[in-house]
């Protein structure tokens, strides 16, 4: 049988174990784990989905693996596996999350309620099944395909999951670094995040980063009658709105040259000509004047950094009364691309803020801590890009979409920065899942086209083992 014969023979057994209920059934039984993060007595959960689920999925694919407590206190357990072939062989990282945001029982309108995984038409209703259990359960699933017909991989893999990053990834980047020999790697690639469009295979090869910072104002103890002292009394509200305005204008332009991104490097321009956002059904309609001047919405999203109010308050606004109030505060949201220096680390980004708000007339306003997570951004014309793209159109008869990062973030920077590593995303969901809300779901034409696409790659990874970049030094340690 010719190679390509066998690379088909793949794809269709990955299509018959879709049609055959077995992913349907695996996943189902992950979503009955309630591995919500954000609930502090979740932790027998989380330990139970990596210990009683992940792992004996991993030894029957000839995985070794050990599961970590986490560095920081109260963090969610984390498990590295590893199935080692040759040390002549590169070796792929793979990365996914087991927990999942909580599930709003009572909010949920369609399926059986977030632990229990219900197909509605094309639609596999539960929490965790877009985000991210059905995406690593397609991955787990695509090596299976080619084991069984392969007997090896042809390549060496390690798995990291983690059980946090619905809280942000804590103890995530301490762990890295402690474990960087095991985790060692020539690629990452992972799954996470929706694609483009629900027909639109596609690629992303980083993330924006994001600041969060509060802005204050406290001019005196408090209020004080708007009659008797209006026009005498500087209003915190109207104060803070104009130094808000001094960053950002009406139009979402940043106006602090500091928080502006360098220009768009060509590759990535050319990588994002003709993507169109929205329009979907569901999707708010996009509007053409807000952002940055002489940018596509493309662009705007994934290439530019913008500025944002979360929230804003000042006085008591379910029961105003006639009073200047005292104190206004605001929760600022940035998005930014690599190579915004001003966001290296939260001191600069402070320092920068102040310096800008004291030169417009408003050092009065406090600029809380930043909490920062990093930019990353891998070259578009990477080989490991240009691998995944070709393995992706072989699979489905379609170039894929690249996106040179997500307009969102993840925690991609400790595995760029911290790792090392070329990181290659191949996501599995789509705009309008619901993730994070009620009613998530995963459609079940994009899981069993995105099981072909990774019984595909993971194909091609062993067909292409001796010719794909491999990193100098990489040291081998088992989990």
């Amino acid at each position: 049988m010719s190679a390509a014969a066998r690379r088909a023979q793949a794809l269709a057994a990955a299509r018959a174990h879709f049609d055959s209920g077995a992913f349907v059934r695996d996943l189902a039984r992950r979503v009955a784990i309630r591995t919500e993060s954000q609930d502090p007595a979740a932790g027998p959960a989380l330990q139970s989905y990596l210990a009683d689920e992940l792992a004996p999925t991993l030894a029957a694919l000839g995985f070794r693996h050990r599961i970590h407590a986490n560095p920081v206190p109260h963090g969610g357990p984390l498990l590295v596996a590893e199935r080692h072939e040759g040390d002549a062989l590169p070796t792929i990282l793979i990365y996914g999350h087991g927990d999942v945001v909580r599930g709003q029982d009572a909010a949920w309108t369609r399926g059986a309620g977030p632990w229990r995984l219900v197909q509605d038409g094309e639609r596999l209703y539960g929490r965790g099944s877009a985000d991210n259990k059905g995406q690593h359960s397609i991955n787990l699933a695509a090596l299976a395909q080619v084991l069984a017909l392969r007997g090896a991989l042809g390549f060496n893999c390690k798995w990291l999951v983690e059980t946090g990053e619905e809280t942000g990834s804590p103890g995530l980047a301490a762990f890295c670094v402690a474990e960087r020999d095991a985790l060692a790697a020539d690629a990452l690639i992972a799954s996470d995040g929706p694609r483009l469009a629900r027909a639109r295979p596609t690629v992303f090869l980083g993330a924006r980063g994001v600041a969060n910072f509060e802005l204050s104002l406290t001019l005196r103890a408090g209020a004080h009658h708007s009659g008797n002292w209006g026009g005498l009394l500087r209003n915190p509200g109207t104060v803070l709105a104009n130094a808000i305005a001094s960053m950002v204008d009406g139009r979402g332009r940043i106006l602090v040259p500091a928080l502006r991104p360098p220009p768009i490097p060509a590759n990535v321009r050319a990588a994002l000509a003709g993507i169109e956002f929205g329009g979907a059904p569901g999707d708010p309609a996009v509007d053409p004047d807000w952002g940055e001047e002489g940018l596509t919405p493309a662009e705007r999203v994934i290439a530019w950094n913008t500025l944002e109010v979360l929230a804003m308050v000042t006085g008591d606004p379910e029961h105003p009364v006639n009073a200047i109030p005292a104190h206004a505060r605001a929760a600022m949201h940035m998005r930014f691309v690599v190579g915004t220096e001003v966001c290296r680390d939260a001191a600069t980004l402070r320092a920068a803020l102040r310096a800008h708000l004291a030169a417009q007339g408003h050092g009065d306003v406090e600029v809380g801590a930043p909490l920062i997570m990093a930019a990353t951004r891998l070259d578009p014309d990477n080989a490991w890009v240009r691998f995944a793209l070709a393995s992706v159109a072989r699979s489905t008869g379609r170039p894929p979409v690249l996106l040179p990062n997500l307009g969102g973030s993840l925690p991609n920077d400790v595995f760029a920065d911290l790792l090392g590593l070329p990181t290659v995303w191949v996501p599995h969901s789509y705009p309008a899942c619901s993730q994070h809300a009620p009613d998530e779901h995963l459609l079940a034409p994009v899981a069993r086209e995105a099981l072909e696409i990774m019984t595909g790659l993971f194909w091609d990874l062993g067909d292409e083992a001796e010719v794909l970049p491999r990193r100098t030094g990489l040291r081998r340690n088992t989990p």
